[in-house]
C-alpha cells in the first residue's frame, strides 16, 4: 500500500485522517472537542509537508551553530516539554526567562507562547529560531543552509512540488507537523467517549476539579486560553511581568496564559517559570490565602483537604494520554538525520 493512501486511525478512530487528493489530509477533531481555529485551507495538510516538519522539528541546523534543536525544549515523551531543569536552555547553554509549555492541540489555540506575543501557528518558530537565547538565528541563514542540503532540497520537493525553499514553506511546513499533535485518547477521554468509567476516586477527584478549577482549565481542551494571575510571587530576579510586556497595558501585568492540563503527570516543572517540580506544590499553591490578591477565576484558596487533593490528582492523572506520548509518528525521525541525511 503506497504511503499517500493510507489512512491513519490513530486515538481509537477518534481523529481519523483521511486522506484528499494527491496526498491532502486534514484533521478530523475528537466528537468531544470544539472546531479548530487553524485554518487548514490556508495551509493544507500532506503526508509529506508533516514529514518535513517533523524532521525540521528534531533538526538542530535550525540554530546558529548547529547545536540546539526544537525537541531541545519539546521532547515528545514529556508532552513536547522539558523536566530536566526550571527555565529552558539555548545556544550555549544560555538560560531562558521561562519554563518551555507543553505542545499539544495546537489547531484549537488563539495564542501562543505564556505572554501571547504569537497570535499564529504559522509564526510561531519564527520566535525561537530569532531569539538569541534560544537558536540565535535568521530565518534567512537557516534557508540558505537547507539550500545546501540536497536531502532538504528532495524533502521540499516531496512537499510542495518543486525543490524551492523558501521561509513561508519552511514555517507552514513546521505547522503542519505542530497541528497534527492532538492529545485525546486519556482515560479521561474514555470517559467521555463513554467506553470506560471512572474509578471512585478519580470520580470524587473528577467532582471536585469542576467545582474548583474547571473555570480556567476548561474541559475538554482544560484551558480557556485566557491571561490570568495566579498569585505567584514576582521572581526577583527575572522579573517576568508576563501578558503586560506584549499588551504595555498594566493592567495586564503578571498574567499568564492558561496552561493545558493534559499530559500534567509528565510535563513538570510547573508554572511559567518552573518553580513547582511536584503536582503536590502546586496543589499547596492554591490552598494558599493570597489576601486580597486575585489568582485565576477564583478570589479565594480552594481549601482542599489532604484527602481531596489526593482524589483531585487521581483525575488529573486521567488526563495522561500515553498514545500520544509514545507515538513513533511524532518521534526523532532516525531514518533521515542519522541515516538518509
Amino acid at each position: 500500500m503506497k504511503k499517500k493512501q493510507i489512512i491513519f486511525l490513530g486515538f481509537l478512530g477518534l481523529t481519523a485522517i483521511a486522506f484528499k487528493g494527491k496526498g491532502e489530509k486534514d484533521i478530523e477533531r475528537p466528537k468531544h472537542f470544539p472546531e479548530p481555529t487553524y485554518s487548514f485551507q490556508n495551509n493544507p495538510m500532506s503526508v509529506d509537508k508533516i514529514y518535513l516538519g517533523r524532521v525540521l522539528f528534531y533538526d538542530p541546523i535550525l540554530s546558529r551553530n548547529n547545536t540546539i534543536a526544537c525537541s531541545n525544549c519539546h521532547s515528545p515523551y514529556n508532552a513536547f516539554t522539558h523536566v530536566d531543569h526550571a527555565l529552558s536552555h539555548g545556544i550555549e547553554d544560555r538560560e531562558g526567562k521561562r519554563n518551555s509549555p507543553a505542545l499539544m492541540n495546537l489547531a484549537w489555540q488563539p495564542y501562543f507562547m505564556w505572554d501571547g506575543a504569537i497570535n499564529h501557528l504559522d509564526m510561531q518558530s519564527l520566535f525561537p529560531i530569532t531569539h538569541p537565547d534560544e537558536m540565535g538565528e535568521t530565518i534567512e541563514n537557516v534557508v540558505m543552509k537547507l539550500k545546501e542540503k540536497r536531502a532538504y532540497r528532495n524533502l521540499f520537493l516531496k512537499a510542495y512540488g518543486d525543490s524551492s525553499i523558501t521561509g513561508e514553506r519552511l514555517l507552514k511546513a513546521f505547522s503542519s507537523f505542530m497541528v497534527q499533535l492532538v492529545s485525546a485518547n486519556s482515560k479521561y477521554d474514555s470517559v467521555m467517549r463513554k467506553t470506560s468509567i471512572f474509578a471512585s476516586q478519580e470520580k470524587r477527584g473528577y467532582d471536585l476539579f469542576k467545582t474548583h478549577c474547571n473555570a480556567c482549565h476548561t474541559e475538554p481542551l482544560f484551558t480557556n486560553y485566557r491571561f490570568e494571575s495566579n498569585g505567584l510571587s514576582l521572581d526577583p530576579v527575572l522579573k517576568d511581568i508576563g501578558r503586560a510586556g506584549i499588551s504595555q497595558n498594566p493592567k495586564d501585568s503578571f498574567l499568564f496564559k492558561i496552561p493545558t492540563l493534559r499530559n500534567i503527570e509528565f510535563s513538570y516543572p510547573y508554572m511559567h517559570d518552573g518553580r513547582f517540580k511536584k503536582l503536590k506544590e502546586v496543589l499547596n499553591h492554591y490552598n494558599k490565602d493570597f489576601g486580597k490578591g486575585k489568582y485565576g477565576s477564583v478570589n479565594k484558596p480552594i481549601q482542599l483537604s489532604s484527602e481531596e487533593q489526593v482524589d483531585l490528582m487521581a483525575f488529573l492523572l486521567t488526563l495522561s494520554d500515553r498514545a500520544f506520548l509514545f507515538n513513533q509518528d511524532y518521534a526523532y525521525p532516525r531514518e533521515f538525520l542519522k541515516e538518509g541525511k
